[in-house]
């Protein structure tokens, strides 16, 4: 799986529509992710207005960016029915990566900006999108087609690896 290797952080978008066929391959790849007790805890808001992605760039000093972007994916936790609580975070960090991989694999970028478990975080974008009380903002997932290029960091460490 060659974008684990060649996925990147892209701020800066092309003044360009994401196709929806893409989009919905992006969140059929982030619902694919393993949960616990296979709980699949989320929900995603696709955000393509404008207006509302320029509030979604104000929610935290990093997340500026997000205002250049075609669409802001907002991957939440859905709270209610979960058999495991303690795992919605991770549950949804495993979607939200998959997204991001499959968007890769689509020639797309995007950050991931981290929302939770910053209560002001989370709470600002539940306002801006009027969210029910029983969907928690993950994070923001801001993706277009990329005005930049970057090489991925070589992050394998050796000394890392401990065989007990």
């Amino acid at each position: 799986m060659n974008e684990i290797y060649t996925r990147v952080s892209i701020r800066k978008y092309q003044d360009r529509p994401v196709e929806r066929e893409k989009l919905m391959q992006i969140l059929k790849a982030g619902m694919q992710a393993p949960s616990a007790g296979n709980q699949q805890p989320w929900e995603f808001y696709v955000v393509e207005d404008k207006e509302t992605i320029e509030k979604l760039s104000k929610v935290h000093r990093y997340s500026g960016c997000a205002a250049a972007a075609p669409v802001v994916i907002v991957p939440c936790i859905k709270t209610d029915n979960m058999i495991f609580e303690q795992y919605g975070d991770i549950d949804c960090a495993i979607a939200t990566e998959n997204m991001w991989l499959e968007m890769t694999s689509l020639g797309l970028g995007g950050v991931w900006m981290g929302i939770s478990p910053v209560e002001d975080r989370m709470r600002a974008v539940e306002e801006i999108l009027h969210m029910p009380e029983n969907l928690k903002a993950f994070a923001l997932l801001p993706l277009g087609y990329p005005a930049e290029t970057k090489q991925q960091q070589d992050r394998f460490h050796e000394e890392r690896i401990h065989f007990v």
